[in-house]
């Protein structure tokens, strides 16, 4: 054989080992589609990568096809080792025919879809951020108001502490205090607003505690003496300083001095920075209050008569405004019960606790409230204050809720009246109001139920209808605790309907 023939016969083997590929996406000199030769080792080639659209919602499938060159990129492609892709791709190789990719249809793997976040859900990142981001703002604030809070309650103290700084005792180490107290009380400066403030610090200095009496929610009760005189000590707990400054404020108003009204002798404030100690002294009364002494006496109607009377006397002293030059305003108690009435040893009682009372300024028709949390002993609150219709800046309405307490107390009284003849005496034994409808200490919505919704009052005995005294305190009484306030009694007509009852009994008796 010739060269020639030699040559042309190597050129027939190669051109029968090079084979055809079909290609599209992938082809030669960037041609649209046809076909591109593979030599041997080489590889044809058909990949598919999901593309997301977004009219669809979802991935399509787009296919490519072209070949692959004998070097070992190539071949390293066909077996998997394919870059990573941020979309998903597969590819599938041949080599056994011309246009053998046609046939070859490589799947992806589907792409998982991711879940929306949600905020609702606890495992989010949003939602973690979030609950972060309100707990972290609620904080702040809180703390803020916090601060602010203190700050101006510290104020308050110090504005109502530097009142008696200015007279510390210390500065006047020769004063000298003569006589008892009541001289002190008479030779006062005449307004009956109470000792000047360095005598009262004088005196709360030179007290000498005996022993305690009572615990309540505003502190505790001591018994003292002072140059060998009883008096009382109300030592206010930290928490009730607003309580010690409005009645303070209260006891030293002009002209409150008064036979029924707690007779009021000192305040002082002692203490360093880490503690404070509020006190107030006033007369000692060792009978205690009314609610104590009904479970221990009986009353006869005379006695009940002059009770009745005399914390009808104090009440009115209480809410009737004196005009003057050094007038009085009127102010209304807001917590009558038999535990803030105290008796005296003459039989009479007086008011006392006016940690809630409120006062009326006539010239700017304003009610001064104190700044307190404190409410009213539920037991004893009227409907009004109960279903919440009472109006808080008329003060007429803070009046006759103490009226409707006042009825309360004086069916307390009642019930410890003996009745009958001489050799049979009854009288019932002590409770308080609404004793047999609700809980020891009953809710705010248990009272509701039984004085707004029932109308339910204090059952009058029958055995009150043979005396008097007490059918006269039974009609006052009812008047006083009816449901609308309008209709009430005032202080000052019980006063007067008692006292001419009294007369009417002395003159009965001459």
């Amino acid at each position: 054989m010739t060269t020639a023939g030699r040559r042309n016969g190597r050129k027939r083997v190669k051109k029968q080992n090079v084979k055809k590929c079909y290609c599209e996406g992938h082809c030669p000199n960037n041609q649209f589609n046809g076909t591109c030769e593979i030599r041997p080792g080489g590889m044809c080639f058909t990949s598919v990568e999901a593309e997301f659209d977004e009219g669809l919602g979802y991935d399509v499938p787009i296919y490519t096809y072209g070949c692959l060159p004998d070097d070992e990129r190539g071949l390293m492609q066909c077996k998997g080792h394919l870059v990573p892709h941020e979309q998903s791709k597969s590819i599938q190789c041949c080599n056994d025919k011309d246009m053998c990719n046609l046939n070859l249809k490589p799947t992806y793997p589907e792409r998982p879809t991711p879940e929306s976040p949600s905020f609702s859900s606890p495992d989010s990142l949003p939602f973690t951020v979030l609950l972060t981001t309100v707990t972290f703002c609620l904080t702040l604030v809180l703390l803020v108001i916090a601060v602010v809070f203190v700050k101006n309650r510290r104020k308050e103290m110090q504005r109502k502490f530097n009142m008696y700084k200015n007279y510390p005792p210390e500065k006047f180490p020769n004063m000298e205090i003569h006589g008892p107290l009541s001289n002190l009380i008479e030779q006062s400066s005449g307004s009956g607003s109470g000792l000047p403030i360095l005598v009262q610090r004088t005196i709360s200095k030179q007290i000498q505690m005996i022993q305690s009496v009572g615990k309540g929610r505003y502190g505790e009760v001591w018994l003292a003496k002072w140059r060998g005189e009883k008096v009382a000590v109300k030592v206010f707990f930290t928490t009730e300083e607003q309580s010690w400054f409005r009645e303070t404020e209260i006891y030293q108003t002009v002209l409150m001095r008064h036979e029924n009204i707690l007779g009021f002798i000192a305040a002082d404030i002692k203490g360093t920075g880490s503690w404070t100690q509020m006190l107030l002294i006033t007369d000692y009364h060792e009978n205690g209050s009314l609610y104590d002494y009904l479970q221990a006496h009986c009353l006869d109607p005379g006695s009940l008569l002059v009770m009745a009377q005399s914390v009808a006397s104090g009440l009115s002293h209480l809410h009737t405004e004196i005009f003057g030059t050094k007038g009085k305003p009127a102010i209304a108690h807001r917590d009558i019960k038999s535990k803030n009435i105290l008796v005296k040893r003459n039989g009479e009682c007086c008011i006392a606790d006016f940690g809630l009372a409120v006062k009326f300024l006539s010239d700017t028709n304003e009610i001064d409230v104190p700044p307190n949390v404190r409410s009213g002993t539920r037991r004893y609150m009227s409907p009004e204050i109960l279903d919440k219709s009472i109006n808080m800046h008329n003060f007429d309405a803070h009046k006759m809720a103490d009226m409707y307490a006042f009825g309360l107390v004086l069916w307390e009284m009642g019930r410890r009246c003996v009745t009958g003849s001489d050799k049979l005496k009854l009288a019932d034994d002590y409770q308080v109001p609404y004793y047999d409808c609700v809980p020891s200490d009953p809710s705010f919505e248990d009272m509701q139920q039984v004085v707004c919704v029932k109308n339910i009052r204090p059952q009058i005995p029958h055995r009150w209808e043979g005396e008097e005294v007490l059918q006269t305190l039974a009609k006052v009484m009812q008047e006083c605790w009816h449901s609308n306030p309008a209709v009430r009694l005032t202080a000052l007509r019980v006063k007067k309907t008692l006292s001419k009852l009294d007369t009417d009994t002395t003159i009965k008796i001459v």
